[in-house]
């Protein structure tokens, strides 16, 4: 009865098995025609289906890049620029046994160091469209010194951009494209960024195009020491760190929050071996906005300045001054008649904000200041001993004045000795390598003809002093006629050089 039994209930489990085994592949079998089916010739029992299963993922609000990079990427534009020929050292330049006779052998050492243009080069980097009409901003060093500029829309369009301004100090530049209805990005509040915060850096690094990286805001306000070693001290450092994928042809792009708002203009990488190696560095918003609404206004950046040498406080400094806080910044010093002293400041207060907004660092103490132009007031929150202080000050320009500083205008062309002397143009300066120069013209009818000069020819240097501007010509002439007669120098528009006698019987 028990062997009956035992048999009986292993027939049970196998049939209820088989049932399971045959329901489940029922059910997981797909409908007929909702699956795409190819054969194999070979093999018409092989099947493979070209269906694929849905990878739709629903992000958590604040980690879906999706939107940010749809809306930033239209935007984000492909700077390539081109460069004249790059001088190159000549071995040797054998001088002219005429001139030789008349300035002796010292002049034979400097031509010996003059250089010839070899061949021609190519950059590239990143903008963005801020306005349909088509301003880009993009970084300086992108453009600089460039001969030509053109933009490559994300939707391949392809226009030759003109220069409209550019400021070394922030290392920012403003394009102008021919073309309406373009695709633009909004300015986001950089000063509402939060350190840990999601973004992203669009560009086109390596001439990939349109490349999005995402990352986190690593900190905010640091100095790497770039600007203002470049620009005497005047540079303007407080950039936004990321840690998102930045490399060699992301100069320019954006760096977005995940609304899509730009937040800043990506700028440097911090590396030992040209890429990237973790850290990222973007001016914010806060700046480019100024700068770029400056350069569109007067062409040129109005600086506004506080007028202080400032040191960052720190255990050392507060142990040596004997100051009763780490924070702020420690006035060392400030202008006799700067904007700081007729605010009543001195020597020895540690400035703790601006407009209310904490100011630790050199950086941030900048970042503030920038933003405003000469004749803004701001409130300046300071210490004195113990004492918490609030100081009204008008900031002033480099010259100690609230004037407006309008782009300086081009040197005037002169008549010298019959012919005409006048400034070189920049797209030519860009074009030939050279810095300033003065072109001179109507030589048949001067006292210039007897040289051997041409119409077009650009005087770069007269003895050892350089020619920057037209005036420049008549002043080491003048000298000269008192002395044994100068060398000109200079080049031809298409690269020619050529060195000519003056002032010799």
């Amino acid at each position: 009865m028990q062997a009956k039994q035992m048999m009986l209930g292993l027939l049970t489990s196998a049939v209820l098995g088989g049932g399971v085994a045959v329901g489940g592949y029922k059910l997981l079998e797909s409908e007929p025609g909702n699956v795409a089916l190819t054969t194999v010739a070979s093999d018409p029992q092989v099947r493979y289906t070209s269906a694929m299963r849905s990878s739709a993922y629903a992000a958590p609000e604040g980690l879906n890049f999706v939107a940010a990079a749809a809306a930033t990427t239209p935007a984000v534009v492909h700077v390539m620029t081109e460069y004249k020929a790059e001088p190159q050292q000549q071995s040797r330049m054998q001088m002219d046994p005429f001139l030789r006779q008349f300035f002796g052998d010292q002049f034979d050492g400097q031509l010996r160091g003059q250089r010839e243009p070899q061949g021609g080069g190519e950059g590239s980097g990143s903008g963005v469209i801020i306005a349909a009409n088509g301003y880009i901003v993009t970084n300086n060093h992108v453009i600089d010194k460039a001969s030509k500029i053109t933009v490559v829309l994300d939707d391949k369009r392809k226009f030759d951009a003109e220069l409209v301004g550019a400021d070394p100090s922030t290392d920012l530049a403003v394009l102008k494209v021919k073309a309406d209805n373009l695709p633009f990005v909004k300015y986001g509040n950089s000063d509402e960024v939060k350190v840990g915060q999601w973004v992203l850096a669009v560009g086109n690094p390596f001439n990939l195009n349109s490349t999005v990286t995402a990352g986190i805001i690593s900190a905010k306000g640091r100095s790497i020491g770039i600007l203002a070693r470049e620009q005497n001290g005047m540079g303007v450092e407080s950039f936004i760190q990321t840690d998102a994928v930045v490399n060699p042809g992301n100069s320019g792009g954006a760096l977005v929050n995940t609304n899509g708002d730009l937040i800043g203009i990506n700028s440097a990488i911090s590396s030992h071996t040209g890429s990237f190696e973790g850290y990222a560095f973007a001016v914010p918003s806060s700046i480019v906005s100024k700068v770029v609404d400056d350069l569109l206004k007067y062409k040129v950046v109005q600086r506004a300045l506080l007028g202080v040498r400032i040191q960052e406080v720190d255990a050392r400094l507060a142990s040596e001054k004997k100051l009763n806080t780490l924070n702020g910044v420690y006035v060392q010093g400030l202008g006799e008649k700067s904007s700081a002293a007729a605010a009543g400041l001195k020597v020895g207060d540690i400035i703790t904000d601006i407009n209310g907004v904490t100011v630790n660092t050199a950086s941030q103490l900048q970042e503030q200041v920038s933003r405003f132009r000469p004749g803004d007031k701001i409130k300046v929150g300071y210490l004195r001993g113990s004492d918490k202080e609030v100081a009204t000050a008008t900031l002033f320009n480099a010259s100690n004045t609230t004037a407006v500083v309008h782009e300086l205008p081009a040197a005037a062309a002169i008549t010298y000795e019959g012919a005409k002397i006048a400034p070189v143009a920049a797209r030519l300066q860009n074009l030939l390598g050279i810095e300033g120069g003065a072109q001179i013209s109507g030589i048949k009818n001067s006292n210039f003809r007897e040289t051997g000069m041409a119409d077009g020819f650009i005087i770069t240097r007269i003895d050892k002093n350089a020619v920057r501007k037209p005036g420049d010509v008549q002043a080491y002439l003048d000298q000269a006629k008192d002395n044994s007669g100068a060398l000109v120098e200079g080049v031809y528009p298409d690269g020619r050089k050529a060195f000519y006698p003056i002032g010799r019987e």
